[in-house]
């Protein structure tokens, strides 16, 4: 029957169609059934809808002529005999075929290839509208196109393919490409006028001088998140740069770094070098957003009320000057400072996807760092790492750390503040002759404070500062000074005389701490009584508003200096209630253990909306200022049983919290040692221990810490938390190993650890930007501790200069047992100096070489001094260049070899005839297990062949 005939070849029916995308020959099927009576005029338009794509207008077509029955369906069946319908054309096949690189090309030239079919005809208006819609990304927008393409037939199909052709042609110049319309371009100039008048200066103290970034900026130290051997150094070009780029498809860059790490400043020096066409040229417009000020904005506004209101209005034409950002999303930028600053927590529950749809600021946020809005635009925002958790981190093109001043940073930074280069030297080695000193001055902020306190530094008498809280206290009594006009006043005596001013600061900023709150209004500064004399006592500055509010808004210097008065209020008034500091510590209680800060969890762990993101920083200052060494400066501002509760207080938190980590170690599985893997919850609490500088509550806490290794890998680990944790973990019972792989020790961090060496058996250092100056350092103590056994320095920056040192590690320490340098700079020179040293070494059992350029001749070098060892058990040298007369050499070290068990040559030039070497060593050593030969110079038939000679041999 004709009818089942219809619906068993529907699908045969349809493709015979529409496979040529013309609609030809379903006109021609209808010209039939309309002349045979079959269908009505109705019947006709209701298949002929216009707009409509041809596949539905033919499914359209086959739902009526089987519904109208067997008669029908058999005066179809001879009209598609009639027509016979050509077979598609090759060049609308081609679309198939080449659809995936069609899809990338279209991407970049999209709006040349809508110019072109519109020229042509293929295309109306309509069409291009509804490919351009701004709810989809570039590669969907580029496959709307395809599918229209297709639909439209052989000539438009013949268009795009030209339009692609003709654009891959060197030299070539479309008519059909966009210039950048003139209102842009006025716009840009007013644009890049106001980024650069936000971002020339920096504010000092006093609020009343500023000064120029360019004279002030220094680099810091900015790194990939991700492993990558022989990383280059990165400057700002690199934040948008292809550098590191681990997710193509998102367009966020995350740049995390601790607070004080000089975030906000790399921020605004991008802004303004782009404002002056330095850099980022390929970007027309960018827009820079504080998160600390988005909080004060209540009102819900569209994506294009969002940019220009708090950015930049345009004078005119701003519905299209948004088209453009619309239509060229890659040519855009939009900042995001301090993403940890902001009220709410991140989520991706409510999408948000048209950009003139009215929403919450911080939801318009969330869903442009995720992609549903504005897809193509490219975004950077700056947040401590702790606050950033996995729910933002899936929408990440790849994430940047910013860590601090490297050594030659301070030395620059400090001369750029002093232009007097005797007292720029007198500060330089006063900050050098103090370890924890250095260590705080990677940190860009407390840099800045010492060298703005440098005549209290250079005359300090009991010693210069060892803590945060120290340092804090120095620029504290530094101020008031400068505000003090008899200037006779110090220490104890200068804060009581200053004790009002300071509460109110306090309270103010206390109460902006607890509600996340950073940018203060004249009314938020009469609630805490803050008078004009205590905003010139320079704590407080301007706020820089790139918005139309005109009232005067303040904010602290820094957000650590916020944190530091609310630890002054919480420490000094008596108007806090008594379950402040049990608020600060005791509600962490219950989230010890997960893995991060409580102050400043992850969207994914915050509890509720008051927890502050600050209220760590907040507690260590605490700790701080209640420290039996500070205590006498509040005997005259506060009862001394006051300062000593909250002292107590303080001590029991840390005691509870520190229980509850070690309740957390899981028992060790049979056969393995026991492990504690510490989170940055952990490292914080040593941090405030450090603060309080209370060495017999260290070695109480301590006490109870009975595990083999204590792991702390990707803690965020720089100099100064090292000074914390060789304060604490010295006082350690037992010896342990210590893993402090993929963290920002460095060499100053390196130099902080030595005072645990001792207690130290293993030290894992993977990825921590240590040079050979460290290791000298680390080899000089290393010497002099029993317990010190093992060492692991992967991908660092360690060239042939450290191997002298190693090689005195190896001569002198008999019972060394593990020395790992994988994926560093150690060439032939390097492995001849190790040699030397593994020579007169009778103890090692593991060595790691992999990665490096020893070559053949450090081959042969090492493979001499092992020869007769009777300890080594594991030797790699995997990815050295090694070629056949290395494998000789470790051949020849195999047959008088009595312990290795190991051999690792993956990833070599070995050639047959090393292997024929080695297979001849191993039929007189029976005890090694495995050689590895992965990736060597190797044919098949080759590798297949010496697997049966040698089973030991793993290809």
């Amino acid at each position: 029957m004709a009818q089942d005939l219809v619906l068993k070849q529907r699908s045969e029916i349809l493709c015979g169609l529409c496979a040529s995308g013309s609609p030809e020959p379903l006109e021609r099927v209808l010209d039939v059934l309309l002349a045979c009576g079959e269908f009505s005029w109705e019947d006709y338009h209701n298949v002929r809808v216009q707009g409509r794509p041809l596949h539905a207008n033919a499914r359209h077509l086959l739902d009526l002529v089987y519904a109208k029955g067997e008669a029908a369906c058999q005066a179809f069946a001879e009209a598609v005999r009639e027509v016979r319908p050509e077979d598609p054309a090759r060049v609308s096949g081609m679309l198939l075929t080449r659809r995936p690189t069609l899809v990338a090309e279209l991407q970049s030239c999209m709006d040349g290839a809508l110019e072109a079919l519109l020229e042509s005809g293929c295309f109306t208006h309509e069409d291009c509208g509804d490919v351009r819609l701004p709810i989809h990304t570039p590669s969907q927008q580029a496959r709307r196109l395809l599918d229209h393409v297709s639909s439209k037939g052989e000539l438009a199909a013949n268009v795009v393919l030209r339009y692609i052709e003709q654009k891959q042609q060197p030299g070539c110049d479309l008519k059909s490409e966009k210039t950048t319309p003139e209102e842009l371009l006025i716009y840009q100039k007013k644009l890049r006028s106001s980024v650069s008048a936000q971002s020339s200066f920096l504010s000092t103290y006093g609020g009343t001088g500023h000064m120029l970034l360019d004279d002030i900026y220094t680099e810091g130290q900015l790194e990939l998140a991700q492993d990558c051997k022989d990383q280059a150094h990165l400057g700002l070009e690199d934040i948008i740069g292809t550098a590191g780029n681990v997710n193509q498809e998102a367009d966020t860059v995350l740049i995390s770094g601790d607070a004080g790490s000089g975030k906000s400043t790399l921020l605004q020096r991008l802004h303004l070098l782009w404002a002056r066409g330095a850099t980022l040229p390929e970007f027309v417009l960018l827009f820079p957003f504080s998160c600390r000020k988005l909080n004060s904005e209540l009102n819900e506004l569209s994506v294009q009320k969002l940019l220009f209101h708090h950015c930049c209005w345009p004078d005119r034409d701003q519905d299209e000057i948004f088209r453009f950002i619309l239509d060229h999303p890659h040519l855009v930028v939009i900042t995001f400072d301090g993403l940890d600053e902001l009220k709410q927590s991140f989520s991706d529950e409510r999408r948000v996807c048209c950009p003139t749809q009215p929403a919450p600021v911080h939801v318009l946020l969330f869903n442009l760092l995720q992609g549903s809005l504005l897809k193509g635009v490219r975004k950077v925002v700056t947040s401590r790492p702790e606050a950033v958790g996995p729910t933002l981190r899936k929408h990440l093109r790849k994430e940047l750390f910013l860590k601090g001043f490297s050594p030659d940073g301070i030395n620059c930074f400090v001369k750029k503040q002093h232009h007097d280069l005797s007292v720029a030297s007198k500060v330089l080695a006063s900050i050098q002759a103090n370890t924890a000193l250095f260590g705080l001055c990677h940190s860009p902020v407390l840099c800045w404070i010492v060298s703005q306190c440098h005549k209290e530094l250079l005359g300090c008498g009991d010693g210069t500062p060892q803590t945060i809280t120290d340092v804090y206290l120095m620029i504290l009594q530094h101020f008031l000074q400068h505000q003090n006009a008899s200037k006779c006043s110090e220490g104890a005596g200068l804060l009581q005389e200053h004790l009002g001013g300071i509460l109110h600061l306090g309270q103010l900023a206390f109460q902006g701490v607890e509600a996340s709150c950073y940018v203060f209004t004249g009314t938020d500064l009469e609630t805490c009584c803050v008078t004009d004399k205590e905003i010139c006592a320079g704590f407080l500055a301007q706020s820089k508003e790139m918005s139309f509010h005109q009232s005067l808004r303040y904010e602290f210097l820094h957000v650590t200096v916020q944190c530091f008065f609310a630890a002054l209020y919480i420490v000094l008034s008596n108007n806090v209630d008594r379950s402040a500091v049990a608020k600060l510590f005791g509600l962490r209680e219950a989230d010890f253990s997960s893995t991060c800060f409580w102050s400043c969890l992850s969207a994914d762990h915050r509890q509720g909306p008051d927890e502050s993101p600050n209220s760590q920083i907040t507690a260590t200052f605490v700790c701080g200022l209640l420290s039996q060494r500070h205590r006498r400066l509040w005997l005259h501002c506060t009862p001394t049983t006051t300062v000593e509760r909250k002292a107590r207080q303080v001590v029991h938190f840390l005691h509870k919290g520190m229980q509850k980590h070690f309740k957390s170690i899981p028992l060790p599985v049979r056969g393995e040692k026991k492990s504690m893997h510490a989170m940055p919850g952990f490292v914080w609490l040593i941090k405030c221990i450090y603060e309080m500088r209370e060495s017999n509550m260290a070695e109480e806490v301590l006490s109870q810490l009975e595990v083999d290794h204590l792991k702390m890998t990707y803690c965020n680990i720089g100099p100064v938390e090292c000074t914390a944790l060789a304060y604490v973990l010295k006082h350690l019972r037992s010896p342990v190993g210590i893993e402090l792989d993929n963290n920002s020790v460095g060499d100053v961090g390196v130099e902080q650890l030595l005072p645990c060496l001792h207690i130290c058996k293993s030290l894992y250092l993977r990825n921590n930007n240590i040079t050979d100056e460290g290791i000298r350092k680390l080899v000089a103590k290393g010497i002099q501790c029993d317990n010190f056994q093992k060492i692991a320095l992967f991908n660092n920056r360690l060239t042939d200069a450290c191997t002298q040192h190693v090689s005195h590690l190896l001569k002198t320490k008999q019972n060394f047992l593990s020395l790992r340098l994988g994926n560093n700079n150690i060439t032939s020179e390097g492995a001849k100096q190790l040699a030397k040293g593994l020579e007169c070494n009778h103890s090692l059992t593991h060595l790691g070489l992999w990665g490096n350029k020893i070559g053949d001749s450090g081959a042969e070098a090492i493979a001499g001094a092992l020869e007769g060892s009777k300890t080594l058990a594991w030797l790699s040298l995997v990815g050295n260049g090694v070629g056949s007369a290395g494998a000789r050499a470790l051949a020849k070290m195999l047959k008088s070899g009595t312990s290795l068990e190991d051999l690792w040559l993956t990833e070599n030039c070995i050639t047959r005839e090393g292997v024929d070497c080695l297979v001849q060593a191993l039929e007189h050593n029976k005890r090694i297990k495995s050689v590895w030969l992965r990736n060597n110079h190797l044919s098949p038939e080759e590798v297949e062949e010496m697997t049966c000679r040698e089973p030991r041999l793993i290809f």
